[in-house]
C-alpha cells in the first residue's frame, strides 16, 4: 500500500507544481493577509492619541498601546505576531479544503474508474490526496513563516524561540493538516459533482475561520460563540503555535496547555483519518 500511495502522492504533487498559479496564489493570499489586514486592522491603531483635552506625549502614547496589545493578544509584540499563528493554520485550512477536488475531476474524467479496478487498496487512493494536500501547505506555511519576519512591524519571534520551538510549531500544523486534510477529502469520496464540493467548502471555511482565535482572541467573542471557538482545531492550533512563537521558553502552566493542545489535535487528525478510510472503502466503487 505504501508504493501505490506514494505514486498517486507524486501524480497530484506533479500536477500541482506544473500549475504554478496555484503555487503562486496558496503563497500570495496569506501574506496579505498578513502585511494588509495585520496593518491596517491593528486594534493597537484604535487607541485615540488624545484623551480629551489630555494628550500624552508619543513615547507615553506608544506605551499605551503596546500594554493594550500585549494584554488583550496574549503577550504578543506585535498584531501580526498574533496573527500569524492564525494564518498559517487558516492556510492549512483552505490548502486542505480541496484535498480532495482532485478525486471530483478524476471520477468525471475516468481516471478514478481505472484506479478502482486495479489491485490497490481503496485506502491508498485516500491517503495519496491526504499526504500531498499536506504536503502543499505545510512547503507554502513555512514561507509564508519567514515572510512574515521580513513584513513591517511583522512578526517577532521570541529570543527565547529555539529550533525545538519551530518543529513543534510546525508539528501542531501538521496535525492540523491532516486533520482537515482527511475531513475534506473524506466529504470529497462521495461527492461527483464539483460545483457541490465547491458549495460544501464556502458552507465550512468561513465559520471555520470566523468562530476561531485565528483572526482576535476567544474572549472578545459573544458568550455563545465562545464554546465553539475553543472546540475549533484551528483555534487550538493557533494558540499552541502562537505560545511557543510569543515565549519560546515556557513555563509548567503553559507546557501544559501546548501539551494538551497537541493532543487534543492528535485526537481530532486520528477521528477524521479513521472516518475517512472507512467512508473511502465504503465510497469508492467502480462505476
Amino acid at each position: 500500500m505504501i508504493a501505490e500511495t506514494w505514486a498517486l502522492t507524486v501524480r497530484e504533487l506533479k500536477k500541482w507544481v506544473r500549475t504554478p498559479a496555484l503555487v503562486f496564489i496558496g503563497i500570495f493570499q496569506p501574506i496579505i493577509w498578513i502585511a494588509l489586514f495585520g496593518s491596517a486592522f491593528n486594534p493597537s491603531n484604535l487607541v485615540p492619541s488624545s484623551f480629551g483635552a489630555v494628550q500624552p506625549p508619543p513615547e507615553q502614547l506608544n506605551q499605551i498601546r503596546q500594554s493594550i496589545l500585549t494584554q488583550t493578544f496574549g503577550g504578543a509584540p506585535t498584531y501580526i505576531t498574533y496573527l500569524t499563528g492564525g494564518m498559517l493554520g487558516v492556510l492549512l485550512l483552505f490548502t486542505s479544503a480541496f484535498s480532495g477536488g482532485s478525486l471530483v475531476w478524476d471520477r468525471r474524467f475516468g481516471f478514478l474508474n481505472k484506479l478502482l479496478a486495479s489491485p490497490i487498496p481503496r485506502s491508498a487512493i485516500f491517503f495519496s490526496r491526504v499526504l500531498a494536500s499536506v504536503i502543499k501547505g505545510l512547503s507554502q506555511s513555512v514561507l509564508v513563516f519567514f515572510i512574515a519576519i521580513l513584513v513591517p512591524n511583522g512578526l517577532r519571534l521570541s529570543p527565547e524561540f529555539s529550533m525545538i520551538d519551530f518543529i513543534a510549531v510546525f508539528f501542531t500544523l501538521f496535525l492540523v493538516a491532516i486533520g482537515f486534510s482527511s475531513l475534506f477529502t473524506a466529504m470529497a469520496v462521495r461527492v461527483k459533482k464539483w460545483e457541490t464540493l465547491i458549495a460544501v467548502v464556502n458552507l465550512l471555511n468561513l465559520p471555520l475561520l470566523f468562530a476561531s482565535s485565528a483572526l482576535l482572541p476567544i474572549s472578545s467573542m459573544p458568550d455563545w460563540l465562545q464554546g465553539v471557538a475553543k472546540v475549533n482545531p484551528i483555534s487550538v492550533g493557533a494558540d499552541v503555535s502562537r505560545t511557543l512563537i510569543v515565549y519560546g521558553s515556557l513555563s509548567p502552566p503553559q507546557t501544559a496547555d501546548v501539551l494538551f493542545g497537541m493532543t487534543y489535535l492528535l485526537a481530532f487528525a486520528a477521528l477524521t483519518t479513521f472516518i475517512g478510510v472507512i467512508t473511502s472503502r465504503l465510497a469508492l466503487k467502480a462505476e
